[in-house]
């Protein structure tokens, strides 16, 4: 990384890379370390010798989650798990570094390519019958391709201004739960007549404490936009436009693929 970054020396460094099998970092961690942490760290010291400006990627995991109100960038981090520590380490080393940073924190990532909650569902309620959601967690779904678009309009005012720089929260706005998510996936497929009917009851709320899971995870992933949107003049849009926009367009490339 350290080679590659001083070989270039670009104006803007990206991470976008992580560690983020919340499961499997409880067995690895020293792995999960050094992808969240450590190399974040080195990322940014290069950033500082050659005066770029340096974009992390965070996560709501920093945070326990136990707060009845959405998480503002000066609340402070309790992780409740291994990845949510790593991830915290990694934005305290960048913000350690002296380098001129955006730290994006941001919940819920999905697009219409590899693995995430909404194309995992979209083939399983294709699979099966039923299927169990969790019910009592919240957070705001957030498309790659928002994180993408502001991400470059926030780099295009900060590079010249590099006091815009610092820690901000970016999350699609509104909120819902994992089965409220799972509800308008199911929905859309419905209106689009996707090739199958899927029962009214197909999807069956749970209690996570029911659902079951090895690993401690936020009840609470709501975070507060609000400096980000003062900060770069924006309005973000619903959490339910991007994902009926993703169905759709996982919908016309599924087509295409049966061509």
């Amino acid at each position: 990384l350290r080679q590659i970054i001083r070989r270039h020396c670009p104006d803007v460094v990206v991470n976008a890379a992580a560690y983020t099998d919340v499961a499997a970092a409880e067995h690895e961690r020293e792995r999960a370390f050094a992808i969240n942490a450590l190399a974040p760290e080195a990322m940014a010291q290069e950033a500082v010798r050659c005066g770029a400006l340096m974009v992390h990627y965070s996560t709501d995991y920093v945070y326990d989650g136990q707060s009845d109100d959405a998480y503002s960038e000066t609340d402070v981090a309790k992780p409740l798990n291994v990845y949510g520590e790593s991830k915290f380490d990694g934005d305290r080393r960048v913000m350690a570094s002296g380098c001129d940073y955006l730290i994006f924190r941001t919940s819920w990532v999905y697009s219409v390519r590899g693995k995430n909650f909404l194309t995992t569902m979209l083939k399983l309620l294709r699979e099966r019958d039923r299927l169990t959601v969790v019910h009592d967690q919240r957070g705001a779904p957030t498309s790659a391709e928002l994180l993408a678009d502001v991400t470059a309009h926030a780099v295009a005012r900060t590079y010249p201004d590099r006091a815009l720089g610092g820690l901000y929260h970016l999350t699609a706005s509104g909120a819902t739960s994992w089965y409220g998510y799972s509800c308008l996936i199911a929905d859309r497929l419905r209106e689009r007549s996707a090739g199958q009917i899927i029962d009214d009851e197909a999807i069956v709320p749970v209690t996570a404490a029911v659902y079951g899971s090895e690993v401690l995870r936020p009840k609470n992933s709501c975070l507060n936009t609000s400096r980000l949107e003062k900060a770069f003049d924006l309005v973000l849009p619903d959490w339910t436009t991007g994902v009926t926009r993703v169905v759709d367009e996982w919908l016309y490339f599924e087509k295409r693929r049966q061509l």
